[in-house]
């Protein structure tokens, strides 16, 4: 059985075995959603996979043969929305979730922690042999602490199949699938709710001063707001109640600001900022004004804003509205250490902010940065420490958590192993981070594990030996990279690649993931002769191709890149 539990299970005594002796079969009830039919011929097909019977898949519920088991899947609005209650006795196994994906989630937590079986990736889905199953009667119970969970990988957003199974909520309207939360996320907003091309012409004062000029740049979907003009509130209002119109089933709403650090300096702007102590003195002001207006016709609805660079600092006195939330983002915390690490200074700051903000606002949402937005597929050692920030946020009240990654490309560093750890992670903050690496390293790479393990091992005991404190744009020298340490990470795949000569599939897992010990190379590698180091990079290529990447960095292409490369 399953050492990774999520489940809380009260026990009843003695156990349950479903097997060939008995004739089990599956209920599901006529008024069932489309996701709980759905749940149903999921558990039907996985189930058969595992054990070897195939269960037959009826919604009759009243049978006089007492001989017959039944496992009930169904769906319940006294649940909350993704909540479990699994209930086992003898004769009979109910699956209960909250509507609309508790019980799809329900019955895949099941299969996971009961029946054995590991959803990894898209293309890999591990099923343990449970021929002889047996399940300790009782119930369990599973209520998530995170209502918004964002693992930001590519796979995800293409196969909202495997999202589910990874119980991510943000990436599909499918009704099969139980759609996504209605809470969307915060994020820059401002261009859409006083678009500079509808009056940057007519009302300039409308944007940031800046160095004494009203700012004019779009970039990062700029300009920034002027926050304290009057008429700029009302015009930011009117756009988000709009937008709620035409999206009567949004729980929340951003009024954001841009992704860009020039904020408006007018006086009125600067009065309140150097009297709160922190340029969110006027946004937050702003923000608190806007919401008002909307709550009066959307009671319901939350206004979400970044607590972003320079807004991350709380104010000294004006406090986000009932109807306010705050998402905080860490982007200029170490990646290498966990955030609340006392003994790395750079994550003191934010750690403080988290706090501060936490007496203020009793709805924090969490923007987490989990990749190298540099260089995709280049060596990033965060890998030990997601468990414990993500543990950290859920101590200081986070509702919502975006662990945003790779998302527009496939073949980042390890995302196979990061969206699942992450996944688990969002979803169950108390898992142990190390027993799912290694984990999906033994049953993903198979015989190539051992490599790959200590090459993880080796990458973050190399840069805890530096002293190197990496954040999300690490350049090859900000991760420990150098002739020797590339060469080594390079053996280690190499190794890793001969154990599994003879079986294609994994061979092509450990390919994939070799991808940045080539890029090191090329990038941090020792001198080399020109035609060597053009068959390096020619392999590179190749590689990246055939694992379909798309980008090599957040804003480059992995066909411009390779361009790059050819032509130095």
């Amino acid at each position: 059985m399953s050492t990774h539990k999520t489940l809380v299970f009260h026990p009843a005594g003695g156990n349950v075995s479903i097997s060939a002796r008995q004739d089990w079969y599956i209920i599901v009830s006529d008024d069932a959603t489309a996701a709980e039919r759905y749940a149903a011929e999921e558990f039907q097909k996985w189930f058969s996979q595992a054990t070897g019977l195939t269960l037959s898949l009826d919604t009759q519920r009243d049978d006089p043969d007492a001989n017959r088991g039944k496992i009930i899947i169904s769906g319940s609005t006294d649940l909350g929305d993704e909540d479990i209650e699994i209930i086992v006795e003898d004769g009979q196994i109910q699956i209960n979730g909250g509507r609309p994906r508790g019980t799809l989630y329900a019955v895949y937590q099941f299969l996971e922690e009961l029946v054995d079986i590991r959803f990894l990736t898209a293309g890999h889905t591990h099923v343990s042999d449970a021929s002889a199953l047996e399940i300790p009667s009782g119930r369990y119970t599973y209520a998530p602490p995170f209502s918004f969970r964002w693992s930001y990988y590519r796979e995800n957003s293409e196969v909202p199949e495997f999202a589910a199974k990874r119980k991510v909520n943000t990436v599909t309207d499918t009704e099969n699938l139980g759609g996504k939360t209605q809470q969307q996320l915060i994020n820059h907003s401002f261009h859409a709710l006083v678009p500079y091309g509808a009056y940057g012409e007519s009302h300039p004062e409308y944007y940031a001063l800046v160095d004494g000029k009203r700012d004019t740049d779009t970039h990062g979907g700029g300009p920034q707001l002027c926050v304290t003009n009057p008429e700029v509130i009302e015009i930011a209002a009117e756009s988000a109640i709009q937008q709620l119109t035409e999206r009567p089933e949004a729980t929340n709403i951003s009024v954001s600001q841009a992704d860009t650090a020039a904020y408006c300096r007018c006086e009125p702007c600067e009065a309140l900022n150097e009297a709160e102590g922190s340029p969110m003195g006027s946004q937050l002001t702003f923000v608190n004004a806007v919401a008002e207006r909307i709550e009066k016709g959307h009671p319901h609805v939350k206004i979400g804003t970044l607590a972003y660079w320079y807004t991350r600092k709380p104010p000294k006195t004006v406090t986000p509205r009932h109807n306010v939330q705050i998402q905080l983002c860490s982007i200029e915390c170490c990646t290498l250490h966990a955030i609340d690490n006392p003994d790395c200074e750079q994550n003191q700051a934010f750690c403080q902010d988290t706090i501060e903000w936490g007496r203020i606002c009793n709805d924090i949402w969490i923007w987490n940065y989990n990749t190298n937005f540099r260089a995709y597929d280049l060596p990033f050692p965060n890998l030990q420490s997601i468990a414990p920030n993500v543990r950290y946020f859920l101590r200081n009240n986070a509702k919502g958590i975006f662990m945003q990654a790779n998302g527009n490309g496939l073949t980042g560093e390890f995302s196979d192993l990061r969206n699942y750890l992450i996944s688990h992670l969002i979803w169950n903050p108390h898992l142990d981070a190390n027993a799912l690496l290694t984990e999906f390293v033994n049953l993903h790479y198979e015989a190539a594990a051992p490599p790959i393990l200590e090459y993880i091992t080796y990458l973050h005991d190399n840069v805890e030996a530096r002293s190197l404190h990496p954040r999300c744009f690490p350049t090859p020298e900000d991760v420990g990279l150098d002739a020797e340490s590339t060469q080594t990470i390079f053996d280690y795949f190499q190794q890793a690649l001969a154990l599994v000569s003879e079986k294609p599939e994994i061979r092509a897992r450990v390919e994939k993931a070799s991808i940045p010990a080539y890029k090191a190379r090329i990038v941090a590698g020792d001198e080399m002769p020109a035609r060597k180091r053009q068959t390096l990079i020619d392999e590179y290529i190749t590689l990246c191709e055939r694992y379909n990447m798309s980008h090599a960095a957040e804003t480059q292409t992995a066909e411009a890149y390779f361009e790059e490369l050819r032509s130095q």
